[in-house]
Formats: C-alpha cells, sequence, structure tokens
C-alpha cells in the first residue's frame, strides 16, 4: 500500500528536469573520479526545492509502482539496486520510504552482514550470485558484494577467515576482486539484470550529529552500536576505498550514483529518481496475449455476463 500522504500535491519529474538531476550524480567512467570534489550537502541548486520534496517523492513512488507492475507483468527484465554507504548515511530510511509504494511480490530485498560460514566455503560472490533478482522483479542489496572491496580491505585480517590459499593473498588482490566484479556485472547487464548502484554520501560532522542524536533520544538508542563508532576512526581509510572502488567499477551498464546524503528528503529524491529513470527507458509493456489466451478471455467474458 502507498503511504502517499493525499494532503500534499503529487507532482512528476519530467524525462528531461530527471536527467539534469541524475547527471550530476551519474558516475559511469571511473577516469578522474574523486570522492572530495564531491558535497555530502549539495542539493541541486535551483532544480528542485525542499518546499517541493514530498510532493517529488509522492509522484516518484506513484511512478515507481505503476512500472514495477509493468516490469513483474512483462517478465523479461530484473533490477538491481546496491545501496553502500557508512553508517548513519540513510540506507535503511531511503529504501524504506522509495519502495513504500511497491508491491512486495514484486520486491525482494536482501541485507548482508558479516559472512556466515557456509559464505565464507565459497569465493566472495557467492553470497551475491544467490540473491540475485528473479526477472520481473526489483532486488535490493542493503550492502553487497562491494563489502569485499571495502571492508576487507580496511580490515585486511578478515582475509584469513575466508580460506584463501596463502599465494592468492598478495597485492593483486584487491585490483582483482574490482576485475571480478566488474565483470560479473557485466555478465548480469547481457543477460537482462539492470544495475544500479548508489553510495549515499554523508558528511563526517553529519554523521556525528546522527551518532549524537541517537546517543541523546532514548527512542532511537537501539540505531547506536559501538561498532559504529569504531568505524568511524578508518573514516579517511574508508573514504580512498569508496574512491578507487568506484572508479574501478563504474561503466555505462553498471553506473555508480554517488548520492548526497546529507539532507534525507534530497537523497531519497534522487534514488526514486534514479530507478523511475532506468526503467522508464526499458519501454515496458504487458506481454501480448496469444490467441488462445484471448479466447479464454472472451469465454469468461460471456460466462461472468450470463450469471443470473
Amino acid at each position: 500500500m502507498s503511504h502517499t500522504d493525499e494532503a500534499v500535491p503529487v507532482r512528476h519529474l519530467s524525462a528531461k528536469e530527471r536527467g539534469l538531476l541524475l547527471d550530476r550524480y551519474r558516475v559511469t567512467d571511473g577516469k578522474g573520479f574523486r570522492l572530495k570534489d564531491r558535497d555530502p550537502g549539495d542539493t541541486a541548486g535551483h532544480l528542485v526545492g525542499k518546499h517541493e520534496a514530498q510532493a517529488l517523492l509522492n509522484g516518484g513512488v506513484e511512478h515507481l509502482s505503476t512500472l514495477q507492475e509493468k516490469l513483474y507483468a512483462q517478465d523479461r527484465w530484473a533490477v538491481l539496486c546496491v545501496f553502500q554507504a557508512m553508517d548513519a548515511a540513510g540506507k535503511d530510511g531511503t529504501i524504506k520510504h522509495v519502495m513504500s509504494g511497491v508491491n512486495p511480490q514484486g520486491v525482494q530485498v536482501t541485507s548482508f552482514k558479516a559472512p556466515s560460514a557456509e559464505d565464507l566455503k565459497h569465493d566472495f560472490l557467492w553470497r551475491a550470485a544467490k540473491a540475485l533478482p528473479e526477472r520481473g522483479r526489483i532486488g535490493i542489496f542493503n550492502r553487497s558484494h562491494y563489502e569485499e572491496t571495502l571492508v576487507v580491505r580496511v580490515h585486511p585480517e578478515l582475509l584469513q577467515k575466508q580460506h584463501l590459499p596463502p599465494e592468492l593473498i598478495g597485492k593483486k588482490i584487491w585490483d582483482n576482486r574490482l576485475g571480478a566484479i566488474a565483470g560479473f556485472e557485466r555478465f548480469l547487464a547481457d543477460q537482462g539484470t539492470v544495475i544500479l548502484k548508489f553510495f549515499l554520501q554523508v558528511s563526517k560532522n553529519e554523521q556525528k550529529r546522527r551518532f549524537m542524536e541517537r546517543l541523546n533520544d532514548k527512542k532511537k538508542n537501539w540505531k547506536f552500536s559501538a561498532s559504529d563508532l569504531k568505524e568511524r576512526h578508518y573514516w579517511d581509510q574508508y573514504q580512498a576505498v569508496y574512491e578507487e572502488t568506484i572508479a574501478a567499477t563504474a561503466a555505462p551498464h553498471a553506473p555508480w550514483f554517488v548520492v548526497p546524503a546529507d539532507n534525507k528528503w534530497f537523497t531519497r529524491l534522487v534514488v526514486v529518481a534514479a530507478i523511475v529513470d532506468a526503467l522508464d527507458r526499458l519501454d515496458l509493456k504487458p506481454p501480448p496475449l496469444t490467441q488462445a489466451e484471448t479466447e479464454a478471455l472472451d469465454a469468461a467474458r460471456v460466462e461472468l455476463l450470463g450469471e443470473a
């Protein structure tokens, strides 16, 4: 059921408006990409305003709901949305708000925690591969296979738990993993999976503010974890590995969107616009009926009209 607030007008971004908005954040070629050139507090200037944020989000959610029904009916394409971010960047809230109007039957969400003992017995892409969405569905990865070039790279001691032959743990392991991910995503795209990758870029100051909010508000205490604070000490290392990961794996068929995350209202607008834009480009239509199916519908119509 849609959470659209009927008291707020619904406004849809035009294809042109979406294009202008998304071009600011889409990365399809990593050459020259630098994370420090991106502003976590950006809100696209004159393109959209906070005063119309709810109307635009409502419009995006409504449009996405319609497109998702067509995706499900056509049953040819799959969509994979990957979400990566530092702690407190708003991944969960963004996913909740953007997907609020979509039929749960057409969406599958996978949250990637620390790998299980079974996961560690397989290659690093195994658990991602088995969670991929079926044709006709939208798959959400809340964290993903990219943890292997982010968290594991910042904490290389985790490699010791992955049962790898010692001779394979060398200087080239990260380049090899990035290359494997790029190849994996190229294969998925060739098989009909639309890939959209979102890095929600929060600033260090905003992360601190959100951590303090969680600590000071008893209703939000449950959201805070000491491990989040521990990872904050590695801020600079994470920025470096995110930059290299995005640069190495951005491609036209698997773009990254480096989404400003200091303002949650704006983050959600960019994400829903990107998903709507990708689905719109598929020109989705319900599959044509065969003659036998058409005749069956006609017969059902006659039977229902003939009821007393």
